[in-house]
């Protein structure tokens, strides 16, 4: 497995070592010992898959409580997928990054807690798996807002055009400057 760092501290691309002919391929997602050679020693305790369409944006989410790492891939079409370090105690805190995912790279990424995350559909739809390692807790539940100027990023919207799509949780997300954080 190829291992690329990232801008932020912790967040790492994944490239797994992909096996393909005439008949298709065969890769490993998640090998425990793979990955802790790579640095990430984690326990998933849950996996989740998500189908949107064109233009869906989804994030910039994370749990204050209970704080989930996720290891990341797209299993069908492509995304602009997104990390923002709210770790208070890190240099790279307030920073984001972002990477395509897509089915032809078969790239994933892994997000450490104490990250918001969230992607974006540039494909006409995308199938998004993550690996969690903790359990969903909505009652710990954020949004960090995925538009905050102080944030910089780069979201694909005039590769969209009018086609973006959130939901009311996200589009009332809270800025940085007012959000929950991690020490």
């Amino acid at each position: 497995m190829n291992v690329i760092a990232s801008d932020l501290d912790g967040v790492v691309i994944l490239e797994p070592r992909v096996f393909g002919d005439d008949r298709g391929f065969f890769l490993e997602l998640a090998n425990r010992r793979t990955l802790a050679e790579v640095g990430i020693g984690v326990d998933f305790v849950q996996d989740n898959l998500s189908r949107s369409r064109r233009g869906t944006l989804r994030g910039l989410h994370y749990q204050i409580e209970q704080p989930q790492g996720k290891l990341v891939c797209v299993t069908r079409g492509c995304v602009v997928d997104v990390a923002v370090d709210l770790r208070q105690s890190s240099s790279t805190f307030g920073r984001s990054t972002f990477v395509r995912l897509d089915d032809q790279s078969h790239r994933m990424a892994y997000i450490p807690p104490g990250f918001a995350h969230g992607f974006c559909v540039v494909s006409e739809t995308a199938d998004f798996l993550y690996k969690c390692t903790d359990y969903y807790a909505p009652q710990h539940e954020r949004t960090l807002l995925w538009n905050d100027p102080a944030l910089h990023i780069d979201w694909p919207l005039e590769e969209l055009g009018d086609a973006l799509t959130l939901s009311e949780k996200d589009r009332e997300g809270t800025p940085l400057a007012k959000c929950e954080l991690f020490d």
